[in-house]
């Protein structure tokens, strides 16, 4: 067996008092909408903002003082690269990460301000690899994989330790699934301590790597999404023969369903999480009867998401649930009518939030122009009685966000 629960507990002892012992907190809210109760371990508050921390520690303390002396090199676009980054720094040892040319700068900045050299080099991570291997090949520095190494395993596999710790009587634990290296660590801690307590890996269903691994399947594997801490197009061998071994189901979850769970997560629950963070709840609003009545623990395993994705999450959100509305408004191209659709809109209690004036590109008579207006609303039932208050007004209103 390449990991064990001496392991594990080896590795939690090793990483005491250097990695944030994240609590396993229950969400009311959640609990109350789910039907069940439900317990976010977050690892949102690692220094880092990841699980990462814990594995790369582990396999950074796990290194000979003429390994160390010489450096540690790996492979990532995120959380892997900032863990190993962050403890290389602590530890005094050297640390070359590479990244695929089009990684975002806030990526490589937050890296670098660890200590670490980095290398942009190829499209992918995949391009990126062989030549990192050339290069610790050449240079006698130690790779550092990001999930297929028993160290890296032990490391992730803490987090359950903590859990089952805090809460002792879990019926299911989710876990997001990559390239494997936090669930094969918690389906090992878990089934070694209470073989009862259910592992559940989550999957996006653009990247059903493990799937098509564990199970024999073929599916396509590959395209956009918000989940990209878990884009990894082929497991590692290590964790998919512990994951067919320890892991009692894999759910694959769609991009809409993890975007709502990100929604949920900040709005309902006020934990900031990143795509592959939010795959855990998201897999639990798509089976809600299977979990109906259980205590179920999430490994909100990340924070990292993309500011601008989160903000465009949360205003979809917003839309989606009647809190916004896009009007187009028809109007006099006449002094004062501007004025007039406001003091309309702000009758009702209508918020403008924002306004696009169309004159000269609008399929409109030439006296008339289109105004698109962003309304904060109550719901969608508010929405409506704002534009029939347009339109008695005398400005015909359709609702552009019954269109999109």
């Amino acid at each position: 067996m390449p990991v064990s629960i001496e392991d594990i507990r080896a590795a939690a002892e090793a990483i005491e008092g250097h990695v944030v012992r994240t609590p396993s907190v229950r969400s009311g809210p959640l609990s109350d909408d789910l039907g069940c109760e439900l317990f976010l371990k977050l690892e949102t508050l690692q220094r880092t903002g990841s699980f990462k921390d814990r594995g790369a520690l582990v396999k950074l303390q796990a290194l000979s003082d003429e390994e160390a002396a010489r450096g540690v090199i790996a492979v990532s676009a995120g959380n892997h690269a900032q863990g190993v980054a962050a403890h290389a720094q602590r530890l005094g040892i050297p640390a070359t990460i590479l990244m695929p040319v089009g990684t975002p700068f806030t990526k490589i900045r937050r890296t670098q301000a660890f200590g670490a050299q980095v290398i942009l080099h190829g499209e992918t991570l995949n391009e990126a690899e062989p030549f990192a291997h050339e290069k610790a090949a050449s240079e006698g520095l130690t790779f550092v994989h990001p999930y297929d190494d028993e160290s890296i395993i032990a490391g992730q596999g803490t987090v359950a330790l903590e859990m089952l710790e805090d809460i002792p009587d879990l019926d299911a634990i989710l876990v997001p699934i990559g390239g494997g290296g936090i669930i094969s660590g918690v389906a090992t801690a878990v089934k070694a301590i209470d073989p009862a307590v259910e592992i559940i890996g989550v999957e996006t269903e653009v990247y059903p790597a493990m799937h098509n691994a564990v199970r024999g399947d073929d599916a396509p594997v590959g395209g956009d999404t918000i989940a990209d801490g878990i884009a990894v197009k082929s497991p590692g061998r290590l964790t998919r023969e512990i994951v067919a071994r320890l892991v009692d189901d894999l759910l694959l979850v769609a991009e809409s369903s993890i975007e709502a769970a990100v929604q949920s997560l900040v709005t309902d629950a006020h934990v900031v999480v990143e795509g592959a963070g939010a795959v855990p709840l998201a897999a639990v609003r798509e089976n809600r009867e299977r979990f109906a009545g259980r205590r179920v623990g999430l490994v909100a395993c990340g924070s990292n998401i993309d500011p601008r994705i989160l903000s465009s999450i949360l205003l979809r959100g917003m839309s989606r649930a009647g809190h916004l509305a896009s009007l187009r408004i028809s109007i006099p191209d006449q002094a004062g009518v501007l004025g007039r659709v406001a003091q309309v809109i702000g009758s009702v209690g209508g918020n403008i939030v924002e306004t696009y004036h169309q004159r000269m590109f609008a399929h409109v008579p030439v006296k008339r122009a289109e105004l698109d207006v962003v309304v904060e609303t109550r719901d969608s039932g508010h929405a409506e009685q704002i534009v029939e208050q347009l339109r008695d007004a005398g400005f015909p209103t359709r609702l552009l966000t019954d269109e999109v």
